[in-house]
Formats: C-alpha cells, sequence, structure tokens
C-alpha cells in the first residue's frame, strides 16, 4: 500500500542505479504511487541490477544520463517533467577522493551546479505555473562537519559549523553551500539532508562491510586502520530511504535534518561483528575464526576519529525513527554479500 501523503508525483532520482539511490527508487516504486525516474551515468559505482525488480514496472523509467551534461539533463527534464529531484549522484569513496580527487569536485561540485542551474531554467520556465510545489532533496554526508573527540558525548547536528577533512566531505561540503546559495539567490525549494554510515545489500565492494566478508571468504587479510578505534553511527539504507521520502512528503523548505541512527561503533568492532556471523553462516575450512585475518595497517591521511549524529529534528518534526536494529540488519547484509560474492568480485573487477 502506497505510504505517500501528497499526490502522486514524477520524481528523478538522480545516483539512482547507485547504492543508495538503487535502494530509494526500489522503495518509491513499492510504498508510493509517484513516477520514477532513474538518472545515472552508470559508473563502477551503478549497477542496473539493482534496480532489477522494478526494471519492468511501469512506474519506473531508467535514463543513462550524466548529472555533469547540461544538455542532456535539460532534456530529460522536458521529457519526464518532474515535480521533484532526490540529488545523490555522487563520488563517495574517501579513500577514492584522497587518490584522485578531481573526479569528486567534477561530479560532486560541478556536476550540483550544473543540476541547480537545470532545475532553476524548470521552475522558471515550463513548470513555473506549478514552482511552488516543486521540491529538491539534497542528499549529503554528516561528514561535511569534520571530525568528533572519541571521549565524548557531543553529537552532530544542523548548527554544527562546517569542518570538511577529506577530500570527498569537501567537495560534499561545497555541494550543500552551493544548493543553499541557489535557494536563497534564486528561490529555488530545496531541502537538505546529512546521513550517517549507511550499510545494507548492493553496496559496491570497496565499502568496509563487503572488504570485510570478501577478504574473510577469501582468506586475506583484514585491513583494519590504525588500532579500529574509530567510531561510526551505522544506519541501514531502508531506514535512510524511509527518512528521505518523509523529508519529500513532511520536510520544511529551506530546512536540513540530519539523519541517523544512534548505533555507534568502532570499527574494530564492526569488523569483529562480521567475523562472528561468518564463522556461523560460513565456517572456516581450518575450523578457526575469520579473526584471525583482522590485520592493523597505518591509518590513512586525515582519518576523523569520530562521527555520531544527533536526529532529533528528522524524528520530531517528520515522524520518523530507524527501526532495524544493527544485529538483524548486519545479518541480513553479511548473507546478502555471501550470497551475491560473484557480483562483488566482478564489481571490483570493473573499477
Amino acid at each position: 500500500m502506497p505510504d505517500s501523503v501528497s499526490p502522486p508525483r514524477t520524481i528523478i532520482v538522480t545516483g539512482g542505479a547507485g547504492f543508495i539511490g538503487s535502494a530509494l527508487v526500489r522503495h518509491l516504486v513499492a510504498h508510493t504511487a509517484h513516477e520514477v525516474v532513474t538518472l545515472d551515468k552508470l559508473t563502477y559505482a551503478g549497477d542496473e541490477r539493482a534496480l532489477a525488480e522494478v526494471a519492468a514496472h511501469p512506474r519506473h523509467h531508467f535514463e543513462r544520463v550524466d548529472i555533469c551534461d547540461g544538455e542532456a539533463l535539460r532534456a530529460a527534464f522536458v521529457r519526464r517533467e518532474p515535480d521533484a529531484v532526490f540529488h545523490l549522484a555522487a563520488e563517495s569513496h574517501v579513500d577514492r577522493s584522497i587518490e584522485a580527487p578531481a573526479e569528486f569536485v567534477q561530479t560532486n561540485i560541478a556536476g550540483t551546479a550544473t543540476l541547480l542551474d537545470v532545475i532553476r531554467e524548470w521552475i522558471d520556465g515550463p513548470y513555473a505555473a506549478a514552482r511552488s510545489d516543486f521540491r529538491l532533496v539534497h542528499v549529503s554526508t554528516d561528514e561535511v562537519y569534520g571530525s568528533l573527540p572519541l571521549e565524548s558525548e557531543t553529537r552532530f547536528d544542523e548548527g554544527t559549523a562546517y569542518d570538511p577533512h577529506s577530500p570527498y566531505a569537501a567537495s560534499k561540503a561545497a555541494s550543500d553551500h552551493l544548493v543553499r546559495a541557489w535557494a536563497h539567490t534564486y528561490g529555488l525549494p530545496a531541502i537538505l539532508t546529512h546521513s550517517t554510515n549507511n550499510y545494507g545489500p548492493w553496496q559496491y565492494p570497496e565499502k568496509l562491510i563487503p572488504v570485510v566478508v570478501l577478504r574473510a571468504l577469501a582468506g586475506e587479510s583484514i585491513p583494519v586502520y590504525g588500532e579500529g578505534a574509530n567510531v561510526r553511527d551505522w544506519m541501514h539504507v531502508d531506514d535512510h530511504v524511509r527518512a528521505l521520502v518523509a523529508v519529500l512528503e513532511r520536510g520544511r523548505l529551506g530546512r536540513t535534518y540530519d539523519i541517523g541512527a544512534r548505533g555507534e561503533l568502532t570499527n574494530l568492532s564492526v569488523v569483529r561483528d562480521i567475523c562472528w556471523l561468518l564463522n556461523e553462516l560460513v565456517p572456516a575450512g581450518s575450523g578457526g575464526s575469520y579473526e584471525r585475518l583482522i590485520t592493523f595497517v597505518d591509518d590513512r591521511p586525515g582519518h576523523d576519529l569520530r562521527y555520531a549524529t544527533d536526529p532529533g529534528r528528522a524524528e520530531r518534526e517528520l515522524g520518523w525513527r530507524a527501526e532495524i536494529p544493527w544485529d538483524e540488519g548486519l545479518r541480513a547484509t553479511v548473507q546478502w554479500f555471501v550470497d551475491h560474492r560473484a557480483w562483488s568480485v566482478e564489481r571490483l573487477r570493473r573499477r
């Protein structure tokens, strides 16, 4: 049954074949009456297979479009006549941003600026009569806020000053500022969100959870930066996409919503939890624990100590709350990557 409270819209999801984007597309098609248009360039991180269950649905449409290509974006807007946009297209892997920051500047900053101009032209031109009904939900990250002390109860909130430390975080901070500037200068109807670490099926296998699963099953060392003491707030991707739909339905224009699960864990504890699950799901041939493969390696440059987000505003104003317990969500996620090991290996070969 649809969970939307507004009339049916035509919604564009940029980056809709990526990890979070595809989860959002699947949710929108399954639980709302909206028409959903996936725009994706299909780089290494995008995969149409993540959309297989909605590919033939009459309310889902896929277009291969690069958000840096203004003409292709304009043509897609004319064809699809959107009432709303979820903007998730982005380069998102911190280690990659350290190795190749220019790609992050191009996609996350220049691409966002291109999209904003196309939206402005759309709502000032063909969509002008219904401009007040249009919505842009810009999906960002808590990493724009920088780092918190390990021994602290402080959490990020919507009033926290920006202090990005990695090229990825800086590029997302810049895109946030662009959205706010377009909203202030041109009256673009936008809402921003900042999410904590997501996990779940179809996540690109460079990320922590799939890396641990793949390396453990291959009998390879499992690298842990430093002492593994860095803390992240982990949230299942399905909780995140429910929050994004709530932002579209009930969020206030010009508002920022920080979305998290209050699920702080050290990196080492996450790795150990995965190893314990694998001991049960896929016992090692030697009978030993996968924990023996954990190897501590030199920390990466500028590695933030702790992220923790206060989702109180989203809980109060949107009526949303993270619901999937860590133990339950992690077990299902680890099982998914065990079952889809061949997909993960193939994705890594294509990078």
